[in-house]
């Protein structure tokens, strides 16, 4: 009976071990939590999300919300847990984290063909074996990987956005709307903002004290990523045109968009926690209550998570990795997940799914899946393989990295529904192969 050592149970981890399991590969799924936990996980449970509870847009017409579809359709458990603890976030995919987590880990833990081993891998294993240990693998695991692949010194640092008790929130100068009137009546929190209370609160941002971080330096930020701090540094209305944009968002009380307007986005199925979206920040947790207390709502806001920096590492995937996410000069060991330089919880988990159905294909004497660059979850695997990158970076999924129609269609909407639709007929006739019938 052939076995996995599926290393890590984040997204990709656990995306991989379902794929595997449900088709009767033994899997060992060494988890070193809670043995020990990374500055920036908390929870016990697989699947923990870190950043946001957002896996964002559910449209067609956006680039991840087809990569969602690819792997619903064929039975992703993120996308499964996802849809099964949903709340309101307009049309995003949002999910309460703490149940969305816990239903993962309920599902692997209640499959025969998963071990679970909780412990901390120090060395890369021997046999077949994915690592999906995240953009955090640090110690003697790092160093092995290192030495198995000739170093990777490559880099970028990540921020995470504070949350608040939404009971906190002074609601005599907030107000509930989504943009453009997309989403529930209480999805979002919105916080306006004049021009001089922008222009101090912007001041005040530019001068906040930042936290420690070993390294640090703005030119490593992921743009996906990127510190509110570092942005407003980047010019005045850098912040109006980003996460403070006023657009769509009408002050009920004027019947006109603010001058700038700061959202919080629901964070759990009861609506008592919001996150501020787009304010991720490395700055001092005495720093952050400062600062963003001048934010008119949040005079007064209880800060349940401040925000946090943190170092995140990436192989050079090309030149390294096949088009399976495996190790061109060792076979049989794969990596998933952000590793590997797929940015984004989706992408993390649809590298997670690939390998999972490659290597149960494999080991089970089929053909190999070979997911065409027409689909987003091809195309992505695509990017993180070719030699022909030059600056590798982290990348999320757009349809840039799809090849273009053959014909010219009018309008960004249209083309991307078209880029969508010809993806998804490409994947339904993959999933007449043999493995996706298991």
């Amino acid at each position: 009976m052939p076995k996995v050592t599926v290393v890590g149970a984040g997204l990709a981890g656990s995306e991989c071990a379902y794929q595997l399991a449900r088709r009767g590969i033994d899997v060992d799924l060494v988890e070193m939590k809670p043995e020990k936990f990374s500055p920036a996980h908390h929870s016990p449970d697989f699947g923990e999300l870190v950043c946001s509870n957002s896996l964002r847009s559910n449209e067609l017409t956006n680039a991840v919300g087809l990569l969602k579809e690819e792997m619903r359709r064929m039975g992703s458990l993120i996308l499964a847990s996802a849809d099964r603890n949903r709340v309101p976030a307009g049309g995003a995919l949002a999910v309460d984290r703490e149940a969305f987590s816990r239903t993962i880990t309920e599902t692997l833990l209640a499959m025969p063909h998963v071990h679970l081993q909780r412990r901390e891998c120090t060395a890369v294993p021997e046999g077949t074996a994915v690592l999906a240990t995240g953009p955090l693998t640090e110690g003697s695991l790092a160093e092995a990987i290192q030495n198995l692949c000739g170093g990777f010194d490559l880099h970028f640092y990540d921020a995470v956005a504070p949350i608040v008790t939404k009971d906190s929130i002074d609601m005599t100068k907030a107000y509930f709307a989504s943009r453009y009137g997309k989403g529930g009546s209480e999805d979002y929190i919105n916080c306006p903002m004049n021009a001089d209370q922008y222009s101090r609160f912007e001041e005040e941002l530019c001068r906040a004290e930042q936290a420690p971080v070993h390294g640090f330096d703005d030119r490593g930020v992921f743009e996906g990523c990127m510190p509110v701090e570092v942005m407003a540094r980047r010019g005045r209305d850098t912040l109006r045109f980003g996460p403070l944009k006023p657009v769509g968002l009408p002050d009920p009380r004027t019947g006109r968009d603010p001058y700038a307007v700061v959202q919080l986005r629901r964070d759990n199925a009861s609506g008592t926690l919001y996150n501020l979206v787009g304010f991720q920040t490395h700055l001092k947790w005495g720093e952050q209550r400062r600062v963003f207390s001048l934010i008119p709502g949040l005079e007064e806001a209880e800060f349940v998570r401040y925000g946090v920096m943190h170092r995140n590492t990436y192989l050079h995937s090309p030149g390294l990795l096949d088009r399976y996410y495996r190790l061109r000069s060792r076979p049989d060991l794969s990596f998933a997940g952000q590793i590997t330089g797929v940015e984004g919880y989706v992408e993390s988990a649809a590298s997670g799914m690939l390998v999972g159905l490659e290597t149960a294909a494999r080991l089970s004497g089929m053909e190999p899946v070979n997911f065409p660059p027409e689909t987003a979850i091809g195309a992505l695997a695509a990017y993180v393989s070719q030699d022909s990158v030059g600056s590798f970076q982290p990348m999320n999924i757009n349809f840039g990295l799809l090849p273009p129609l053959p014909v010219r269609v009018r309008g960004k909407r249209n083309k991307n529904l078209a880029l969508s639709e010809r993806s998804l007929a490409e994947l339904d006739k993959l999933m007449e192969k043999e493995v996706f019938a298991l």
